[in-house]
């Protein structure tokens, strides 16, 4: 059976292509059995089409990972049909997806960092306004739940 996981931010060109990157990586490299496919939508359709955020890109290169192919796309009515999984970065792209999903479906949408349980906060912030060192905090917290949602998804039938 073939898992879907939706990450989801505001435009889709920073945290959630960054999410979807690191977490198809850490499949790739240590659950390859697994059939889970990864995708990554924006509330917003600021950037549908663009390419990730060139500090984004550069950030993740610097830890092996490369996301250049990747492009942003806005979340669609099907998206809460076909996916089982839509992790929201932030508390405010969680509630908008909470309006958008069918009520049977509210149950799909989680905030990502729920997948991990250690970490004291509950959101990943934007990096798109501060500076560098905001890319590599966002590195750093979504390797963080990509491993806790990896673990929770082998673990479940």
């Amino acid at each position: 059976m073939t898992r879907r996981v939706l990450f989801v931010c505001m435009g889709n060109i920073c945290r959630s292509p960054t999410a979807e990157a690191v977490f198809r990586d850490l499949l790739q490299r240590e659950a390859a059995v697994l059939t889970i496919e990864a995708d990554s939508a924006g509330t917003h359709a600021y950037h549908i089409g663009s390419a990730p955020d060139a500090r984004t890109v550069a950030a993740a290169l610097r830890r092996g990972i490369d996301m250049s192919k990747l492009r942003a796309r806005i979340v669609e009515a099907a998206d809460f049909e076909r996916f089982d999984l839509l992790l929201a970065m932030d508390e405010q792209n969680y509630q908008h997806l909470l309006r958008m999903a069918p009520p049977q479906r509210r149950d799909r949408v989680r905030l990502f960092l729920e997948f991990a349980p250690a970490q004291r906060r509950r959101e990943v912030p934007d990096p798109y306004y501060g500076g560098a060192t905001g890319f590599e905090d966002v590195l750093d917290l979504v390797e963080e739940a990509a491993r806790g949602l990896l673990a929770a998804l082998a673990a479940s039938p």
